[in-house]
């Protein structure tokens, strides 16, 4: 599971890691949290875009936006079978821009976070899932995302 990760690297570089035309100037970002804006590259017919998404999905089929605050992650092995992910899964594919994420493990203290990041602090991307939401007012469509997750590897396991 993630809720929280980094993004630390120049928007430049992430136009030439990802392939993509035009890239926003992002700010570096130390402590993403859920329902704030993330950056994603979507593939379109024309080009790989970079879209910013509010982390949290929202199915088309919610009648309210809270939910998308419960459904940060998706786990890997279920996704394609639960309502709030299947739609998303077999036609809104993206990959969240990432370089280091925080896992916390449980100590007789509370919880002690632990960041993990590749070795040489090199960018990846973290497989996702978005939707686009339109209100039942007919407001303005909200783009929300969420990260797919699967088991801990042997690495990470201690903490999780």
């Amino acid at each position: 599971m993630c809720g929280r990760f980094t993004l630390r690297i120049s928007h430049k570089r992430l136009a030439v890691l990802y392939g993509v035309i035009a890239v926003p100037e992002l700010a570096r970002r130390y402590n993403i949290a859920p329902t704030q804006r993330i950056a994603a590259v979507v593939e379109t017919e024309r080009s790989r875009v970079l879209k910013m998404f509010r982390w949290g999905l929202i199915p088309v089929w919610a009648k309210e936006p809270a939910i998308g605050a419960q459904l940060i992650n998706a786990r890997a092995e279920t996704v394609a079978e639960k309502p709030a992910f299947r739609h998303a899964f077999k036609q809104r594919r993206c990959l969240i821009c990432a370089d280091g994420y925080y896992e916390w493990q449980k100590t007789g203290r509370g919880k002690e976070p632990w960041f993990i990041q590749l070795r040489g602090g090199i960018p990846f991307a973290f497989a996702g899932l978005w939707e686009s939401w339109l209100p039942p007012d007919a407001g303005k469509p909200i783009e929300t995302c969420t990260l797919l997750t699967t088991e801990p590897n042997e690495l990470v396991r201690p903490l999780h």
